[in-house]
């Protein structure tokens, strides 16, 4: 532990800012969404490894990625598997209204109160697909296959 780790005392769970090297892939502090200042720092050999492990839990609300490399940027957003991605910014703050906010897997589905996707979780899609310049005959015998 480089820092923190030390509590107020008060009743229930808090935590300062804390912040622990040379967590190894796996661990458990890697393997659990904290939601608290919390920060596990992990050496990867490189960007491929990075992914592996950044994908390796069964969490995947929130991730960021910093890099002048415009094809790991991409990369990243083709594999990074996180509900809400930020490439060269910090990732905290998803706007209200703007941001559709879900996480994958164990860190929620869907988006979340606020985004102008959310308003989709409550209507049912429908596609209607129409055979431009279809005969007479064409419609009838169609007609007569669905039973209309």
């Amino acid at each position: 532990m480089l820092t923190g780790g030390g509590s107020d005392d008060e009743q229930g769970f808090f935590i300062e800012p804390t912040v622990i090297a040379d967590v190894k892939p796996g661990a458990t502090v890697e393997q659990q969404e904290i939601f608290g200042p919390v920060l596990a720092v992990i050496k990867a050999e490189n960007y491929d490894d990075a992914l592996r492990i950044a994908n390796d839990t069964e969490f995947g609300l929130t991730g960021a990625v910093y890099s002048a490399d415009e094809e790991k940027l991409a990369r990243a957003q083709r594999e990074f598997h996180v509900g809400n991605l930020y490439l060269n910014r910090k990732c905290t703050g998803a706007l209200v209204g703007a941001h559709p906010f879900g996480g994958f897997n164990m860190s929620g589905t869907d988006s979340k109160a606020g985004g102008r996707d959310y308003l989709l979780l409550f209507m049912q899609a429908k596609v209607s697909s129409t055979k431009i310049g279809a005969t007479r005959s064409e419609t009838r015998k169609a007609e007569k296959t669905a039973g209309t």
